[in-house]
């Protein structure tokens, strides 16, 4: 059995930590709830973008686009989101292992977030960003340019697609990595309904409109995941803090109790040590 002397410092330990891992917790917790938001919100004018370019490409199946040409190599760039600091549980640890599972070394990743920028390295990924990215420094226009980079890349025939592995948010509990193929782009035309047929004129032409909002579209698209790859990992970070908390918590209860036996054995044996004393007198 420890010391009381021990007990204490350890008590002590824990409950400093504790207070550590409840804030960290109340924090990610904010940060969940007004990142959920901002993903939320850009839902709609992102499918909305969507819903145009895939009306242009199944209503005008000849069309010529560059976004449209399909490669015939089987090299994939890749724009991976990962975070830029620890203690998020599992989060970044499944993003590596699924690019374990989906990516080759010669697939070039454009990795945003530092977490993982030398453990990809290490591990053999053909990382072709020179720096690690901030994820927490993204923003519209950092995510234009690394789109751009990847494009040219597909652009230039040196890869057969382009896409992104993010980590979806399926709810506060559960993030799962997958993979969104950006281009080449495809679409498939909801089926309207039975009596109704929409006739769509598009001025000048569908190719200039196309050529307009592809760009959009993709930079949007990729913007969005990194959102929800954000939004998963301030989730991630509240499951870990709480579950760190709730064993602190635990931990503390079992030391104080066997601090109260060492006490009650002490002040026990005292008593007897009194008595004993007494007798003997």
């Amino acid at each position: 059995m420890q010391s009381m002397q021990a007990l204490r410092a350890r008590i002590g330990s824990v409950n400093s930590t504790r207070k550590i891992t409840k804030a960290m917790e109340m924090i990610a917790n904010a940060k969940l709830f007004k990142q959920r938001a901002a993903m939320e919100a850009n839902r709609e004018y992102a499918g909305r973008l969507r819903e145009v370019v895939n009306e242009i490409i199944t209503r005008n199946p000849g069309i010529d686009s560059p976004y449209l040409k399909r490669n015939q190599s089987p090299i994939k760039v890749s724009i991976v989101f990962c975070s830029d600091m620890g203690l998020c549980g599992a989060y970044n640890m499944n993003i590596l292992r699924y690019c374990r599972q989906e990516l080759t070394n010669e697939d070039p990743v454009i990795l945003i977030g530092t977490s993982l920028f030398r453990m990809m390295k290490e591990e053999g990924f053909r990382v072709v960003n020179p720096q690690p990215i901030s994820s927490d420094a993204v923003t519209p226009q950092s995510i234009r340019e690394n789109v751009e980079s990847a494009m040219q890349y597909y652009f230039s025939g040196q890869v057969g697609v382009l896409q992104v592995i993010r980590t979806r948010f399926v709810n506060t509990m559960n993030f799962v990595p997958e993979t969104l193929q950006i281009l080449p782009g495809s679409a498939e035309l909801e089926k309207e309904p039975e009596g109704m047929h929409t006739e769509t004129l598009f001025v000048p032409d569908a190719e200039t409109i196309l050529a307009e909002v592809m760009p959009m579209m993709v930079a949007d698209t990729v913007y969005s995941a990194w959102m929800e790859s954000t939004t998963s990992e301030q989730g991630s970070r509240r499951m870990a803090m709480k579950t760190a908390t709730d064993n602190a918590d635990e931990l503390s209860s079992e030391l104080l109790l066997e601090y109260n036996k060492a006490r009650q054995a002490a002040i026990t044996q005292e008593i007897t040590e009194i008595v004993g004393g007494s007798a003997a007198v």
